[in-house]
């Protein structure tokens, strides 16, 4: 916490999480093979959507490499959060606020995940989301936020969908759902459960790979052409 009788306080160095979390993607290349990248697809259970007061409970994620799930490699936790009473998220994920009663704080848990994370891409399913109330949480945590470039799949999914229709630069047609169940089932996905954090990040990446397929089908081979035809 700052101090603000105390100068030096105000511009305290960041965590060293954080200090090698920036050395690495400042020198970061987007130009190789997707292959050669690796990518951590997550997603969090929340207390509720307002970045102000409400709190992660719970991250989960799988590595992705050679463009493969790798189930050795996979994080799961709960949080114990602040804020020990239900929300009107409880009915959406069914977390109780009973069940975090013994997990570890958000303290603990971050610096965990931001080490599984390593220098991998961070892919999710409105990534941005995610990524807010992380870069909150890694702020007051670790002193800064992260530096791993996002990629959403809602994006891809849009994408995609342009591709199929050949309506490139046309209005996107928002009468059929960008919700993941509802991909994951138009595309004959294996599916999860819903609202459970390490459940959702598999679907995302079942999804993630089934739409990087069809892209590098048509020809994007490296991240930056993926990047500059506007698709994630």
């Amino acid at each position: 916490m700052v101090n603000l009788l105390k100068p030096s306080s105000w511009f305290a160095s960041p965590d060293p999480l954080i200090i090698q979390n920036r050395e690495i993607f400042s020198r970061f290349d987007q130009s190789r093979p997707l292959t050669e990248y690796t990518f951590v697809v997550c997603d969090t259970e929340l207390t509720g959507f307002d970045l102000k007061h409400d709190e992660i409970i719970s991250i989960g994620a799988v590595l992705i490499r050679d463009l493969q799930i790798d189930l050795g490699a996979t994080f799961h936790r709960y949080i114990k959060p602040k804020n020990t009473q239900h929300t009107p998220a409880t009915l959406i994920h069914r977390i109780t606020p009973q069940q975090l009663a013994e997990s570890p704080p958000l303290e603990e848990v971050l610096p965990a995940f931001v080490e599984f994370a390593g220098s991998s891409l961070v892919v999710g399913h409105c990534v941005s989301l995610d990524m807010a109330f992380l870069n909150r949480a890694a702020r007051k945590v670790l002193g800064g936020t992260l530096s791993n470039p996002g990629i959403d799949t809602i994006r891809m999914a849009r994408g995609y969908r342009r591709v199929l229709s050949g309506h490139f630069h046309g209005e996107e047609d928002w009468s059929r759902s960008y919700a993941l169940e509802a991909l994951a089932k138009e595309y004959h996905l294996p599916t999860f459960k819903s609202h459970d954090a390490f459940e959702d990040a598999m679907q995302t990446a079942y999804l993630f790979l089934f739409l990087l397929k069809k892209f590098r089908k048509g020809g994007l081979l490296t991240l930056k052409e993926i990047y500059q035809a506007g698709r994630i």
